[in-house]
């Protein structure tokens, strides 16, 4: 039946009812996917209200902020740290005629305030696009109280209940420290963007991008650095041969990689020392623990009113719609664990509108959706991995790769390649996917995702006129076969 009412249209129509509600839409989370959803269906006509916890760089489960964790402890203050990393850099640039005599002085204070200020203005935008677009903001703890009700618990403890034709759940989710002796000792990503005094020594936990990128920053910092994880390379998921790369250059920027570790202890000493099951043990100043994040579901009572959850991750239930299995209650971005991007967030609040308010039912289309690792030098991707297109492709596959330096590293004298990599159909010569790690990957890669998402062949690439002298013309010049791949059932244990 719900799927019925989405062909139809029928959900569309706020108030064709007799029944009377306080908002056609209430949305519990005002972070990236639940702020696009509230104000494009306040633009289809609907009211809307929307709640959030009171701003706090470090979440918890009573204080967040409207933008959410991108804008206040994520993407944003991360690229800002990212693009503090200079050390590299004012290495490099001696070869280039600079003459670098004077002491340099990093005053990581001034760092954290103008991150500080940042992140507070982008959340003053946010708060002016809702009230721009006529949506209403409660500051409060949100919960669901039953299938057309929510309640608010203010600040001062009140508590006001609303009800409401749709309920969406945008949440998010928040990074959970592994249970192991002296867990209390570790941070996590939140604390990493705002602690005190830069370490002098950190230990990374983990295998993602979160680590991979803290240990990348700290790293370009002048920090000492070990990152530890528990498969053969880091960034579980990505292409195998791109995850070794970035491990190469890891190792080459400086930071002390440990493969098949975990850790067993932390214990208080001067700093902390750090125990592993290899018997290693690590000293350092800081240890950050980037092993997962969790939705955030714990206190919004959806099972007492039969929202399913799902077991293991505890994340939303939802369709290819992101409607739970209540008609009235739907769920979109982090808390339903489908792609944990915010990009991919913005996208499901887009579809949600415009399917419930806007006579145009839209699933999210997670195809050729394009990411990247902001390590440095950054990798990025979009669309299938080697091994993914070897499982799907129903022939062979045809890769190409270009490993180059780059002009720049010509005269600086750094050695680290930028590697590109083009997985292709056989049959059909339509490019399945397309990986780099190098200068300026995230920005080259947003336009080959348009290419992919429109499905362009290698034929097509190969007819383009690059740009000279630029990286991103090697996706139009790789014309030489690196190999053939008989099309078969990888599987990786890196």
């Amino acid at each position: 039946m719900a799927r019925k009412m989405l062909i139809d249209g029928e959900v569309n129509k706020p108030n064709e009812d007799e029944t009377h509600y306080d908002f056609d839409l209430f949305v519990i989370g005002a972070g990236s996917g639940g702020v696009r959803a509230s104000r494009f269906s306040a633009q289809y006509g609907a009211k809307v209200g929307i709640c959030e916890l009171p701003f706090h760089p470090i979440s918890s489960e009573v204080v967040g902020g409207v933008g959410g964790t991108c804008v206040i402890r994520g993407c944003v203050p991360k690229k800002i740290f990212y693009g503090a990393s200079f050390g590299p850099e004012l290495e490099d640039a001696r070869n280039y005629g600079w003459e670098l005599n004077e002491k340099i002085d990093f005053n990581w204070k001034k760092l954290l305030q103008k991150k500080t200020e940042e992140i507070v203005r982008l959340n003053g935008i946010y708060k002016r696009l809702l009230a721009n677009a006529g949506v209403k903001l409660f500051e409060g703890e949100g919960r669901v109280v039953g299938p057309n009700e929510v309640e608010v618990i203010q600040l001062d403890g009140t508590k006001i209940s609303y009800s409401a034709k749709h309920i969406l759940i945008a949440t998010g989710s928040r990074a959970q420290l592994p249970s192991i002796p002296g867990q209390e000792l570790a941070i996590t990503s939140d604390e990493a963007l705002s602690l005190e005094e830069l370490p002098k020594r950190a230990v990374v936990f983990g295998g993602g991008y979160i680590a991979v990128e803290f240990a990348s920053i700290w790293r370009g910092m002048g920090v000492t650095v070990d990152l530890c994880f528990r498969k053969e390379l880091p960034l579980r998921g990505f292409d195998d041969e791109m995850r070794a790369v970035v491990a190469r250059n890891l190792e080459g920027r400086g930071i002390n990689l440990h493969p098949r570790t975990s850790l067993t202890e932390l214990v208080k000493t001067e700093g902390i020392k750090v125990r592993t099951d290899h018997g290693e043990e690590i000293t350092a100043d800081v240890v950050l623990f980037a092993t997962g994040r969790a939705p955030n579901t714990k206190r919004l009572n959806l099972e007492s009113i039969g929202v399913e959850l799902d077991c293991a991750t505890r994340a939303v239930k939802v369709d290819d719609y992101s409607r739970t299995n209540i008609p009235s209650i739907w769920a979109i971005g982090d808390v339903t664990n489908r792609m944990n991007l915010t990009p991919v967030a913005l996208m499901e609040g887009t579809c949600f509108a415009k399917t419930v308010f806007g006579g145009q039912p839209t699933a999210p289309d997670y195809g050729h959706i394009p990411c990247a690792v902001f390590c440095i030098p950054p990798l990025s991707v979009v669309g299938l991995s080697e091994e993914q297109a070897l499982e799907k492709a129903n022939g062979d596959v045809l890769v190409f790769t270009s490993t180059f330096n780059p002009m720049k590293n010509s005269i600086s004298g750094r050695q680290e390649k930028t590697v590109m990599k083009l997985v292709v159909d056989a049959e059909t010569d339509k490019v399945l996917g397309a990986s780099m790690c190098g200068p300026d990957a995230p920005e080259i890669m947003q336009g080959i995702a348009i290419a992919l998402k429109c499905g362009a062949t290698k034929a097509q690439f190969d007819s383009t006129v690059g740009i000279h002298p630029s990286a991103a013309e090697e996706f139009v010049t790789m014309r030489s076969l690196t190999r053939r791949v008989p099309s078969c059932k990888p599987k990786t244990n890196l």
